[in-house]
């Protein structure tokens, strides 16, 4: 499971080996490792017949095989390294290096999960509290309060009201949506939003500015909408969370409790996904004459969510998240 250069198809029996001596069922591995039941059951009794070796294929009739193990092992440290004058390789430049088609280059990437094309963006935390934090926030994912609600708090600021200068060219078979790279700015609104953590549903209000007066505002909406309600806030560092107006109302609000994400952890937030599904569905490709029309199309979105709502199902410990940022910190100091 260590191994940087294993097909992936192989990592995959590994985890069900591993998983099953774990404890866990036959569903909750299919389910997780994303496989069907019987290929679960399949590999479970390969194991336990022949031990590692039953692990791997065995060889099928039909045509030989044309590329070694050897030959992929090549392609997979290729693959691994930096090319000489470029930040990564392509299909084609590492099939013109290795001697192999740009199809075969393809193939044995997909065979062990290799994308070079992609790239993610990560930032460790420095804040001194961090572990203190993070464990409060995935807590109150994996074990609310009882008789309470659990919400994550924060704002999608700055969200442009942009009407292209042409109208959008439909989806057609083989062409995608099209619009033009122009566009004009019709001004900016904030969304402020609150995620039930239990039943997925949003609150969420439109303000001009970006202020803790609103942040305020929104917090009085919230408790007209819970009345009675015991309330955790998860929320991020920002400023606004932390002024002294809001410090006093959440004085007199006793009901609301406030729990910070560490510093540069926004990634903790619920809430943060779910700004990622606005964007993609309703905001990113629209065409707004207005700010007004804007909010319009963001109030449609939040009421259509809210009618078919489903939870984020958080999965990780406090515990495996630190060994994964710990295992992340040695791999970039090497």
């Amino acid at each position: 499971m260590r191994s940087q250069t294993i097909a992936r198809s192989l990592a995959v029996r590994a985890q069900i080996v591993l998983g099953s001596a774990q404890g866990q069922s036959i569903r909750e591995l299919a389910q997780r490792l994303r496989v069907s039941q019987p290929t679960v059951c399949l590999w479970r009794r390969r194991y336990q017949m022949q031990g590692v070796a039953g692990l791997r294929s065995r060889a099928r009739s039909g045509r030989p095989r044309r590329i070694s193990s050897a030959k992929e092992l090549a392609v997979v440290n290729a693959t691994l390294r930096k090319p000489r004058a470029a930040t990564h390789w392509s299909a084609r430049r590492l099939a013109k290096r290795v001697g192999l088609s740009h199809v075969s280059v393809h193939r044995i990437w997909r065979k062990y999960g290799l994308q070079p094309h992609r790239l993610e963006h990560f930032k460790f935390s420095t804040d001194p509290d961090f572990d203190t934090k993070l464990t409060d926030v995935v807590g109150l994912y994996l074990d609310p309060p009882e008789r309470a609600l659990v919400l994550c708090v924060d704002e999608k600021s700055q969200i442009q009201a942009l009407n292209r200068t042409a109208p959008l060219l439909p989806l057609r078979p083989g062409i995608p949506a099209q619009m033009s790279h122009d566009y004009k700015r019709h001004g900016t609104t904030s969304l402020f939003a609150a995620l039930e953590v239990a039943s997925g549903k949003v609150h969420g209000r439109c303000y001009r500015r970006h202020r803790h007066q609103e942040f305020l505002a929104f917090l009085s909406s919230l408790a007209r909408r819970y009345p009675g309600r015991e309330i955790h806030l998860i929320c991020d560092n920002y400023g606004t969370h932390n002024h002294p107006a809001v410090q006093q109302w959440l004085a007199a609000h006793p009901r609301f409790h406030i729990h910070f994400t560490p510093t540069s952890a926004s990634w903790l937030n619920l809430v943060e996904r779910w700004f990622g599904l606005i964007t993609q569905q309703a905001i990113r490709r629209g065409s707004f004459d207005s700010i007004a029309q804007l909010e319009r199309a963001i109030t449609r979105f939040l009421e259509n969510w809210n009618q078919n709502a489903q939870p984020f199902t958080w999965t990780k410990s406090a515990r495996k998240i630190r060994h994964s940022i710990q295992n992340a910190k040695l791999i970039s100091e090497t």
